[in-house]
C-alpha cells in the first residue's frame, strides 16, 4: 500500500519518463504553460490525455499545436472552469470514459485582484484549491476504477511562506493578494496529503501527490484577470519572466516526475533540489510542516466539503454509497 514520504529528504534518479502507454489522464489548465508541457509530454510517451480547459479558442489551439508536435497524439479538449461548481459538475458528470489513471490538477490563477467565483469564493482559494478539491472528489469513483490510479497536485514554493488562517481563506475579513495566493497554494498541499492519508486509511491504491514548479515562465501572471493590470504591470512582469524564470519546460519536470515514477509512494511532495526550491531537477521533500499537520490538513478538508458539497466517498464511508461522490444540493456560498 503507498504510503507517505520518509521523515528525510531523498533525491530521485533522474529516469527518463517511462512508457505512458494504456494510461488515460487529465491535465487540467493545459492550454499552455506547465499544463500544456505536461499534457504534451504525457502524449509524447503514449498516453491518452484530456485537455481540460476554460476557453473553447484557446484549448482548441493548444490541441492543435500538440498533435503537430506529436503527431500521432491522442489528445482531446474538454471544457472546465473551476471558478464555477456547475461547470466541474458537468465536466465530472459527462465524462465518458470506464476509468481515469491520471489527474493532474494543474490549472489556477495567481497573485490576481480582488475578486469572488460564480460561487461567491475568493477567486484565488476558490479556483486553486476549492475547484480542485471538488473535481477530483467528483471524479473519485472514475479514478477508483483504475488499476493504480494517481492524483497530482501542482502547488508552489511559495507556500512555505503562508500566514495559514483557515478563518480568512476566503476573504473574510480582509484580502492581501500575495497572502491569499500562497495560502490557495498551501492548501493544494494539505489537500493533497490529507487524501492520501483517507485513500490509505481506506486501504486504496489511489496515490496522490504535491509538486512545486519553482520559478517558471507562463502566463499565470499576465493573463486573465491580470490582464486587467495595465500595460506598465504586463511590461514589468514579462521583463521579470524573462530575467529570473526559468523557462516551462523546466518547471513540469516536477509534474512528470510525480505523474510517470513508476514506484513513487503516494504522498510525496515533488520539488525542485536548488536553492530555495526555485530551480533545479525534481527531489522529494519532506521536511514541511504540513506535510505532518493533520490538524489543519482535516479542518481544511471539513470547510472544503461544506463550502463546495462535495463528499468524498470512499469504499469504507457510509454516509454515501461506496464510489460515489457527489454535490448536495445546497454547497456552502462565499460570503
Amino acid at each position: 500500500m503507498p504510503r507517505g514520504p520518509r521523515a528525510t529528504t531523498a533525491r530521485p534518479s533522474p529516469d527518463p519518463i517511462a512508457d505512458q502507454s494504456g494510461r488515460l489522464a487529465i491535465v487540467t489548465g493545459a492550454n499552455s504553460g506547465i499544463g500544456y508541457v505536461t499534457a504534451r509530454e504525457l502524449a509524447r510517451h503514449g498516453a491518452q490525455v484530456v485537455l481540460a480547459c476554460r476557453s473553447r479558442e484557446r484549448g482548441r489551439d493548444a490541441v492543435e499545436r500538440l498533435r503537430a508536435e506529436v503527431p500521432g497524439a491522442r489528445a482531446e479538449l474538454r471544457l472546465l472552469d473551476l471558478a464555477d461548481l456547475a461547470s466541474i459538475r458537468g465536466f465530472a458528470e459527462e465524462w465518458s470514459h470506464d476509468r481515469l489513471d491520471l489527474l493532474v490538477n494543474n490549472a489556477g490563477v495567481a497573485m490576481v485582484p480582488f475578486a469572488r467565483t460564480a460561487d461567491g469564493f475568493e477567486s484565488q482559494f476558490g479556483i486553486n484549491h476549492l475547484g480542485t478539491f471538488a473535481l477530483t472528489g467528483l471524479l473519485l469513483p472514475r479514478l477508483l476504477a483504475a488499476a493504480d490510479p494517481r492524483v497530482v497536485t501542482v502547488s508552489s514554493e511559495g507556500q512555505r511562506f503562508a500566514p495559514f488562517d483557515v478563518t480568512n481563506l476566503n476573504a473574510e475579513r480582509r484580502y492581501r493578494t500575495a497572502v491569499a495566493y500562497v495560502q490557495s497554494k498551501r492548501a493544494n498541499l494539505y489537500f493533497a496529503m490529507e487524501l492520501q492519508r483517507r485513500a490509505d486509511a481506506a486501504g486504496l491504491t489511489l496515490r496522490s501527490m504535491a509538486v512545486a514548479p519553482g520559478l517558471t515562465r507562463s502566463n499565470v501572471l499576465t493573463g486573465g484577470a491580470n490582464l486587467a493590470r495595465g500595460r506598465t504591470y504586463a511590461a514589468l512582469t514579462r521583463l521579470l519572466l524573462r530575467v529570473a524564470f526559468r523557462p516551462t519546460p523546466e518547471g513540469a519536470k516536477t509534474s512528470l516526475h510525480a505523474a510517470t515514477t513508476p514506484h513513487l509512494p503516494g504522498g510525496s511532495y515533488v520539488v525542485p533540489d536548488g536553492p530555495f526550491q526555485l530551480r533545479g531537477e525534481p527531489t522529494l521533500r519532506s521536511r514541511e510542516r504540513a506535510l505532518q499537520d493533520t490538524v489543519t490538513a482535516r479542518r481544511l478538508w471539513q470547510l472544503s466539503e461544506q463550502l463546495t458539497g462535495v463528499q468524498y466517498a470512499f469504499p469504507t464511508d457510509q454516509r454515501v454509497s461506496p464510489l460515489q461522490s457527489h454535490i448536495t444540493s445546497e454547497p456552502g456560498r462565499g460570503p
